[in-house]
């Protein structure tokens, strides 16, 4: 076999397979897939051209090259930044930032890598609103600070085809010194709320305390004044029975001083004695007297009711105003005594109780006075 055909042969299966392995290249450069949640951006020797949308679409070969933007939501971590406030105490924060590409040939055209600045441009952002609150507004305030951030990095990623959807500070701490400081202070707050529990609980306690002395010190005043006005109403009743019968006793009484008066006539020396007739009477009373019952009346000294100058002279007639004033003054007494005892009731301790033994004595008092004078009538007469 000659080698010559052969040779031109196998070149001209090299030369076939090489066409055949440029138009499957050409065509695989033609055609260009675009996934469902993004775009590409399109460059013919350099120049922009157009987006390309989800899908299959064509593109001239091997001089054009294409540049995928992520459509969906993307999160960036910012790097923790140190920043000192404006009472000047120094703090640490980070932060996540939320972006969405709303325009994929600006974020081509505009920006380099609209990551990176996004990302560079929120540290920044971050010491700058730090630096403008004090520390307890950092440690507070959060949702303040996510909205300054998100305020100042809206303007320059709207001109990059960027939006900012939401910006999350994640943590901001004070230095070691500060933290001490602060655990210090909650600790001091915490002793002194446990302290003003505490007292709280002792004034409470003891109000509970007084209110119950003083319920206590209402029911025994109450006890005692009920004893009291018991006492001293059976004290005025027994006085008024003492002269009730005093009054029943009070003829006998007068009769028994006559016959000690003309005992006393008696034992003088003279022989002739005048005796008036209301003394005779005096004799048939003291007989009935002493017998308890009607008896026969010697002759000459029937007994007659006293005249009035007799009942007068012996003060027979005041007897009954006697007992009226002391039983006017015995419910006096009582009245000024339920008085006293509602004054304890509506607790006045300084109001004084008068004692029974007061009303009782002035009782006993009036009635000793009341005997005086009929004595002294009588003694007067005779």
């Amino acid at each position: 076999m000659d080698p010559i055909p052969l040779q031109l042969g196998f070149e001209l299966v090299s030369v076939g397979l090489l066409a055949l392995l440029l138009v499957v290249v050409t065509l695989w450069q033609s055609f260009e897939i675009v996934d469902a949640y993004e775009k590409k951006t399109l460059t013919v020797f350099g120049e922009y051209r157009k987006l390309l949308e989800p899908g299959i679409n064509l593109i001239p070969p091997f001089v054009s090259r294409t540049y995928p933007f992520d459509m969906r939501t993307q999160t960036l971590d910012v790097p923790r930044q140190e920043a000192i406030t404006r009472d000047n105490s120094p703090v640490t924060a980070d932060a996540v930032v939320y972006i969405k590409v709303m325009d994929a040939k600006k974020a081509f055209l505009e920006v380099d890598d609209y990551k990176k600045a996004v990302s560079n441009l929120a540290q920044t952002t971050l010491r700058a609103v730090l630096g403008d609150m004090e520390l307890d507004d950092t440690l507070n305030k959060r949702q303040e600070i996510n909205a300054k951030i998100r305020k100042e990095l809206d303007e320059p990623t709207d001109e990059w085809g960027i939006r900012v959807e939401s910006v999350e500070v994640r943590e901001v701490n004070p230095s070691k010194d500060v933290q001490q400081a602060m655990e210090q202070q909650t600790s001091a707050e915490r002793r002194r709320r446990a302290m003003i529990l505490e007292a709280q609980g002792e004034r409470r306690s003891a109000v509970e305390q007084a209110e119950g002395d003083k319920q206590s010190n209402i029911i025994r005043a109450q006890g005692e004044k009920q004893s009291q006005i018991l006492e001293a109403q059976g004290d005025a009743i027994s006085t008024v029975l003492r002269a009730r019968s005093a009054e029943s006793m009070g003829e006998r009484a007068i009769i028994e001083r006559g016959m000690e008066t003309l005992e006393e006539i008696g034992k003088g020396e003279s022989t002739t004695f005048v005796l008036p007739q209301e003394l005779t009477s005096l004799v048939g009373r003291y007989g009935k007297a002493l017998s308890g019952s009607d008896v026969q009346e010697m002759e000459g000294l029937d007994g007659k009711e006293f005249d009035a100058d007799t009942r007068k002279m012996l003060g027979l007639d005041d007897i009954d105003e006697i007992l009226g004033q002391i039983e006017e003054s015995a419910e006096m007494d009582v009245e000024e005594l339920e008085k006293e005892a509602e004054a304890v009731k509506a607790g006045d301790a300084g109001a004084s109780i008068r004692s029974a033994d007061e009303v009782i004595q002035e009782m006993d008092d009036e009635e000793v006075d009341a005997g005086v004078e009929a004595d002294g009538e009588v003694e007067t007469e005779n």
